[in-house]
């Protein structure tokens, strides 16, 4: 028997596949409990700021044939490219099959406009500092290794799970400050575009609230991510809801899951392998 839940439309970002804190496994299981009409894959889906060929471990590979997959068959899946997938903004435009590769996507949904985009445009030391953006990741990468290990340790002895990075960054004022200024910055720019809604990710911080700019007030939603906080965005019969693997996923031990490896179409298949070589080497 299938169980799959039907779903509309899901947004997923900032999965980081190719890094140690990526939680494809998890991601996996998520994917494989839902039908989604569209997927849209807002940024970040492969590092490859950090790709490096001795380290792709198998389940990262299933979540990419996974993906394919939904594309061959009846989903439609638009990759927005991000800041650490940035390489693939040479193919914007490129329509394969039920796959398109896009800087950015503009849908109507429920007589409103909805913007969808990675953020990185709006993120200053993104845009002026790309080494410093880069040494960054780097470190946070290195963050999330060593937290992984902990909780690791820490299962045995049955404590709860704790990030670090997260505890930082909401102790932090300076933090705090930054995300508050994306949000705003993303909101302002969306109101002068007429925009009622905007959906993000970069900043791995899920979040739904409305922010009044002027006279007008702008739906800001972020998807968050597949290192720490495991969310994704779902939009069902008119509503907007943050999905949180932690807290709603329910293992459907009833669930078929379609060989999607088998279906992925040949087109599909090559333009990923060639996009992987290309930057590979």
């Amino acid at each position: 028997m299938d169980n799959k839940r039907n779903v509309e439309l899901v947004v997923i970002s900032d999965i980081h596949l190719g890094t140690s804190g990526c939680q494809a496994g998890e991601l996996l299981e998520y994917l494989k409990s839902i039908r989604p009409k569209t997927l849209i894959l807002n940024g970040d889906i492969i590092d490859i700021w950090q790709f490096r060929k001795r380290y792709f471990p198998k389940a990262h590979l299933k979540v990419i044939k996974h993906l394919m997959g939904l594309a061959s068959d009846r989903c439609m899946v638009y990759y927005i490219t991000g800041n650490h997938d940035e390489m693939f903004r040479k193919f914007t435009g490129m329509k394969i099959g039920r796959l398109r590769i896009l800087n950015d996507l503009k849908l109507e949904l429920n007589g409103k406009v909805v913007w969808f985009f990675h953020g990185d445009v709006f993120d200053v030391v993104m845009q002026y500092s790309k080494w410093l953006s880069k040494l960054g990741a780097i470190g946070y990468d290195s963050l999330i290794w060593v937290n992984t290990k902990i909780n690791w340790m820490g299962r045995l002895f049955k404590f709860e799970p704790v990030s670090f990075s997260k505890k930082i960054k909401e102790s932090v004022k300076g933090a705090v400050k930054y995300v508050n200024a994306f949000e705003d910055t993303a909101a302002i720019i969306a109101a002068r575009k007429g925009i009622d809604t905007i959906v993000c990710g970069h900043i791995h911080y899920p979040e739904m609230r409305p922010i009044k700019v002027e006279d007008k007030t702008v739906n800001y939603l972020n998807s968050g991510d597949w290192i720490e906080n495991l969310t994704s965005l779902e939009y069902n019969l008119g509503e907007w809801r943050i999905f949180n693997y932690r807290k709603d996923f329910v293992e459907q031990t009833g669930v078929v899951a379609a060989d999607y490896e088998a279906m992925v179409d040949t087109e599909v298949k090559v333009l990923f392998k060639n996009m992987l070589f290309e930057f590979s080497n």
